[in-house]
């Protein structure tokens, strides 16, 4: 029996609930364009605290397997955006960012949702703490730049209502756009640090982390070419100044090729031709 089923229905309810209760609390408050007061959004970032805390029960019956870690894609995804939420909810309270939770956690519960529809078991050996460490500087590289991702989204979202004589109340209800690109360029520089590790110790300790030997794959094709982006995008930030659309389009880029490279193969592999 595949363990997503194995967890409380009670349980993935409450927290998809809780989830989507924070987004639609938050929509509601940026459609009137008004600002939360101090009592108001901590409400909401307590409604999503807890949701994060049901997610994670949820999480350590479905990933903990006798024979190892269950990483297959309902469960990837769950996994990842419980970080991203849970990354949201700790920058939140020292940033501006809000307004991302409109996205962020309906769409953390909707990967509930899907573990529990389309449950699947794709057991990863865990062998070594090098392999262990491997995997979490990598999940948590793809969560931080998933988060930048996002952000780049409604940066964009804010630099089209901008392009308009009388934007409305939901672009005047957001922080400035200097702000919003500089919270999303801190998480692209730490999501690249931490890419880079991965890509360290998956090339130079490969046998330790897989047993095996490095060898290029399409995985690691796409998501080199993601670093790539990423690394460029920084470097244009650097010593040129970029920001605006050029820098949207650049972050966009860099996270679809990382999309692709992972959760794309992992889409191949188990739904298209179920292995």
């Amino acid at each position: 029996m595949a363990p997503a089923i194995m967890t409380n229905p009670v349980m993935n309810f409450l927290a998809l609930a809780l989830y989507i209760s924070v987004g639609a609390l938050l929509g509601q408050r940026l459609a009137h364009g008004r600002a939360a007061s101090s009592s108001a959004r901590l409400g909401t970032l307590s409604l999503g605290l807890g949701a994060v805390l049901l997610h994670a029960a949820i999480l350590y019956v479905g990933l903990n397997l006798e024979a190892g870690l269950n990483l297959s894609l309902a469960s990837a995804f769950s996994l990842v955006f419980w970080l991203v939420a849970v990354f949201y909810l700790a920058a939140a309270l020292f940033r501006p960012i809000d307004n991302l939770g409109i996205l962020i956690m309906p769409l953390a519960g909707l990967t509930l949702l899907i573990e529990r529809l389309w449950p699947g078991e794709t057991v990863l050996p865990l062998t070594s703490r090098l392999q262990a460490a491997h995997i979490i500087i990598s999940i948590l590289a793809y969560s931080l730049l998933t988060l930048a991702a996002v952000q780049s989204l409604l940066l964009l979202v804010q630099e089209r209502g901008l392009r308009q004589k009388h934007p409305g109340g939901f672009i005047r209800a957001l922080p400035p756009m200097q702000t919003t690109e500089t919270v999303m360029f801190q998480m692209i520089g730490l999501g690249f640090v931490l890419l880079t590790l991965t890509f360290v110790s998956g090339a130079f300790f490969s046998e330790a982390v897989f047993g095996r030997a490095f060898r290029f794959t399409h995985h690691i094709v796409l998501a080199a070419l993601g670093w790539t982006v990423y690394g460029v995008l920084l470097f244009g930030r650097w010593r040129l100044g970029w920001r605006g659309r050029p820098a949207i389009r650049w972050a966009l880029g860099g996270f679809l090729l990382l999309l692709l490279g992972y959760f794309g193969s992992k889409f191949v592999l188990e739904v298209l031709l179920g292995r």
